[in-house]
This record gives C-alpha cells, structure tokens and sequence, in this order.
C-alpha cells in the first residue's frame, strides 16, 4: 500500500537567512554591564531556608544605584539583557548551587544567554507592486503579515528588518533536501512547491524503524538543521499535504484507509484550491471538507470547477496523483531526442548503440563500469517502453551491452513509433584499468566467463544460471548455496558426497536394518524396492543446536550402500539407536552417487 510522507517547512524562508547569520554579538560601543559590589551584602543574601539568590549581595543599594543599573540594562541588546533572576528579586528564590552539583565538579561555566533574533520581513514582487511574502513571528506582533503593501509595512513598524525574497534561493535549498531524501530516505521524493516535500514510503519503511520512527527522525533532523517543520502521513500525497499544513499536531499518522475521517473536520483550503474557487465555496457556504462529501460531483463542480473535484478525488484516492521524483544527477544517464519516431527493430537497435556509445564516455570520465541499465523509450501517444539488463560485472563495453540490449528488442512495442529513449546506468561500480599484456603478445587465451554468463543470463533469465558454493556446515543440505557464477568457490570439504543431492531428503519404507550399526539391507523407495549388497558406514552429523532446540539432541547416520544393479545410494538413519531423543529411527534417502 501507498504511504506518503508530507514535510512542511512554513518558515523556510525566512530561517534559511537566519541559518546564514552568525550569532549575534555585543556591540563594542555598548559596555558590558558592572554591576555594583557589596562588601557586606547583609542578611538578605543568604536568607531563610539557606536558598542563594544571583545579584543579591547589591540589592541592597539605593534607589541612585537602582536606577543607574536599570539604564544600564535598558541600554544593552534584548539578547544580552539579564533574566530576572539576576537582578536579585527578593521573591525569587534559587536552588542552592552546590547541591546539583558533583563534589568534584564545583566549576562553573559563563551564563549562557538566550539568543533572540530581530523581527524580520521579506518582500518581494507580486504582479505590479512589493508585498510582504513572508514574516517571523515578531514580525506578526507587530502586525505585518503576508499580503500586506510594502510601504505600509515599512510606514507602520520603520525600524523593521525588512529584506528581499529570494525564491530562487529557496528552491534550491528545497532540491538540495529533496536530493538528501532520494539517498537516504526513499527513491521516490519530489518537492511540494515552496515550503515542502513529498516522501513515498512504499515498501522502504522497514529501512527506518516504521512510519512513525521515520518521522520523528525526520523532525529531528529538520530541528538540528535550523528549521521548523511539520510532517504527516497518509494514504494519499494530497491527504499528507493537507494534513502537514492544516493539521493540530507537528507529526500526524493516518492509518491505512483513515483518509476520509483525517480530512473531513479540516478546512476546504488544504484541497489546494484556487483562489476563486475558495470565493465560490465561501458564497455557497462550503467551509469544510466535510462539507463537500456527500454533494454530488455534477453540481460541486458547476459551482467550485473542475479543478476543485480533482483536487478533492486526489486527496480522498478516488483518482492516481503521481510524483515525480527527484532523479539523482550523479545517475549516469544519457538521452536522445530524434526528429521523426521510429517503430523498426534497426533503428532502435541503431539508436541503442548511439546511447551507449555516450553513456560508455560518460562512465570512462568517472572511471565506472554499469552493472544494470534500463533503457525507457518514449511514444507518441505518451506510454513509455521500458526494458532493463544486468550484467555480472562492472563493464562499460559498447559491443557487449548492445548485445544484451538486442535480446529485448522483441520485448517493445512501438506502436505509433518512438520519438525520445533515455539510458540509464542504475548501478555502477568502480572500474579500473584491465591488463592486457598477455593477451595482446599472444601468450595465452584468455576468455572472459563472465560475458557468457551475461548473454545465457539474457537468454533464460538470471535466476537460471549460479554457482554452487560450498558453506561450512556439517548438515548436507546446508553445506551449500547458490553463488554468483563468475565468483571463485572457496574449499569444498574433504568427506564424499553424492553428486545429486536432494533439496529434501524422501522417506524410505520397509527397511531391514540390524541395529544400531548396520546399513540396511533392503528398502522400498518411490515404489520400487531394492536389495542391498554392499554398505559402507556410520558418518554420523549432530544437530545445529544454535539453530534452534529441537536440533540439540538430533542424530544422523548416513550410509553409503549399492544394490544388485549397481547403484548407489546416500541413505540415514534419524536417531543413534538408543537414545528416544535423538530422533524417531526412521530412514530417508538424500542422494544419488554417480
């Protein structure tokens, strides 16, 4: 199921200035403040209940001293200005110094300040006049917010940091975390202009912990990076969009198929509507969500528009709201343009070895080998063919990729022709220099498997061709696994095992057997029976007790036996004979010798 995070960043503007400017300063015109000594501050610094209060050994001073003090503080930044708590308020006691803190750590660091930045605007161009576009939240006190003129901002606060937008600036710190995003978070992020992105996390979840652990490291991120954010998920894009920007909480977590009572009490602005559609749904008396559900669709859109229905079936999921991704640009890609659509197998196949005669450029400047590539051809009645190719490893040979790209030729349909093919290398690896002195004097003949193992690969698919690598474990069927074919197999073990090994071991019936040594002498397997001439064994295999418990005390002893006609057979015996534990002394057979 789809599930798509929404973040908000509702004063990206105005934050990403302030995260550019350093911490404000004291003004070296403006001494720090001296504040008056006492040599004999009184009873009143330490008073009843033995609780120390910050300044109060010169409270005491006269009311000239009081007063002197106060301009001295009204003169000082609002940032540097003391708390209350040092100005030695009488009716504020503070808790004692040395009794939070350890014996051996009775130092103390400088007061640390709260840093308060000045109330600041942005203005920019809105059609033929300046607007102010965004405003901190000082600037609203004050009472400029956003639509507001300009110059009758300026005229009602003119001390007022005012400053131009900069929305280019904006939308590239946006790209910039939509980037982040498509590396680390989900393959498919796109930005929500202006303040915001989309985050699908369809199947990538699990990666982080949950939806709701990935939002609140999500929020966190945003916090340490000097931003205010809100983050919701929902079923839909439009749901999460609606419910980041119009929702109660700073994390909102719809459940699966919980849109339409997450969206229902919220207002009809979170649907994205234009501005004459919000007038029409104010003048009809729409104010909710709610309020539009059980209208039918023929009349709402007479009188809200097209649009607004669209809008409304793309939040709820009545209809798709695709996202287009943030592609990553250090992607190695290529792309052709042609003047009239093609729809022959020779012309694609032409313009393949064109793509990938770039592509191969383009990857020799990032000293890469492609490992895939997915080829996307674009129709003319706006369907995309896509087909994709692996290889075993890195290469970036033009002659080899276009034989691998050949095989799918048949697999795309034209139809009214191909007008535009991207090429993409998904996965690269790095690739160095090949030393090709051998070869090139004519010592030796050397052949690279690994081409061959692309093209059968290509041929019958890639789950068809591997390796079978030897794994250390003394139980048969897992001593074994399925390995890329161009890798080196380690070591196989010293002991003999059947050249046809049974994925499952199949039971064997009406066995004679002298107990507990003995290899069998008859037994009926797949309907037939066969009599044994000649055994040799026990080999006896434990359990993997580490594996799970009931593989503490299991027994195995395999036998190798041969019968009348002279084949050859890997068979055991569960249990060792004495012990019930051990296993219930039934026969199987696990392999055929040659």
């Amino acid at each position: 199921m789809r599930r798509v995070v929404s973040l908000f960043l509702p004063n990206l503007a105005i934050e990403r200035l302030r995260r550019l400017e350093r911490p404000a300063t004291r003004s070296p015109e403006r001494p720090a403040l001296q504040l008056p000594v006492d040599d004999d501050p009184g009873a009143c610094s330490v008073p009843r209940g033995g609780g120390w209060r910050p300044g109060a050994r010169w409270a005491r001073n006269g009311a000239q001293s009081r007063e002197e003090v106060a301009a001295q503080i009204a003169a000082l930044p609002v940032h540097a200005q003391p708390p209350m708590r040092e100005l030695g308020r009488r009716s504020e006691a503070a808790s004692h110094p040395y009794k939070a803190a350890a014996p051996a750590l009775r130092t103390f660091a400088p007061l640390a300040l709260p840093v308060e930045h000045a109330p600041l605007a942005l203005v920019g161009t809105v059609g033929r006049r300046e607007e102010v576009v965004h405003a901190c939240t000082g600037a609203q006190a004050l009472g400029i917010h956003p639509g507001m003129a300009a110059t009758h901002a300026r005229a009602l606060v003119s001390d007022l940091d005012f400053r131009p937008a900069e929305p280019e600036a904006d939308a590239a710190l946006l790209d910039r975390l939509a980037l982040l995003a498509v590396r680390r978070w989900s393959p498919i992020a796109a930005v929500t202009p202006a303040d915001g992105l989309w985050i699908d996390l369809a199947g990538c979840e699990h990666l982080h912990g949950g939806e709701e652990r990935f939002c609140r490291r999500l929020l966190a991120f945003c916090r340490r990076t000097g931003f205010t954010a809100r983050v919701a998920v929902a079923d839909t894009p439009g749901a999460a969009h609606a419910l980041a920007r119009f929702g109660w909480d700073d994390l909102t977590r719809v459940e699966p198929r919980g849109t339409v009572e997450a969206l229902s009490p919220l207002p009809i602005a979170a649907l994205r509507l234009t501005p004459t559609a919000l007038t029409a749904a104010r003048k009809f008396g729409f104010e909710r969500i709610a309020d539009l559900l059980p209208v039918a669709r023929g009349p709402l859109a007479r009188r809200l528009g097209l649009p607004a229905i669209t809008r409304l079936d793309q939040a709820l999921g009545g209809m798709a709201e695709p996202l287009t991704p943030r592609e990553d640009a250090e992607v190695p890609a290529v792309e052709r343009r042609l003047l009239e659509p093609i729809s022959t197998a020779e012309a694609i196949e032409q313009v393949m070895g064109d793509l990938l005669r770039d592509l191969a450029e383009l990857l020799q400047a990032k000293g890469l080998g492609a490992r895939s590539l997915r080829l996307t051809g674009l129709c003319v009645d706006g369907s995309e063919q896509i087909v994709a190719v692996g290889t075993s490893r890195p290469t970036r040979e033009v002659t080899h990729l276009l034989r691998l790209l050949r095989l799918r030729i048949e697999r795309i349909n034209p139809g009214m022709g191909l007008e535009q093919f991207w090429l993409v290398a998904p996965h690269t690896e790095p690739l160095d220099a090949i030393d090709l002195g051998a070869v090139l004097a004519g010592e030796t003949l050397v052949r690279d498997r690994s081409r061959l193992v692309d093209l059968i690969a290509g041929r019958i698919g890639g789950h068809a061709v591997f390796r079978i690598a030897p794994v250390e474990s003394h139980v048969p069927e897992r001593a074994v696994v399925r390995s890329d074919p161009n890798l080196v197999p380690g070591s196989w073990p010293s002991w003999q095992r059947p050249i046809r090994l049974f994925a499952h071991p199949e039971p064997l019936h009406r066995v004679m057997a002298l107990m507990p040594d003995q290899p069998p002498r008859r037994f009926d397997w797949r309907g037939k029976t066969y009599k044994v001439v000649a055994g040799d064994g026990p080999e006896r295999v434990h359990g993997e007790w580490w594996r799970r418990d009931a593989e503490v005390w299991a027994v195995r002893d395999y036998y190798r036996v041969e019968d009348e006609a002279g084949g050859r057979y890997w068979v055991f015996r569960r249990g060792d004979g004495f012990e019930d534990d051990t296993g219930d002394l039934s026969w199987w057979m696990h392999g055929v010798f040659g």
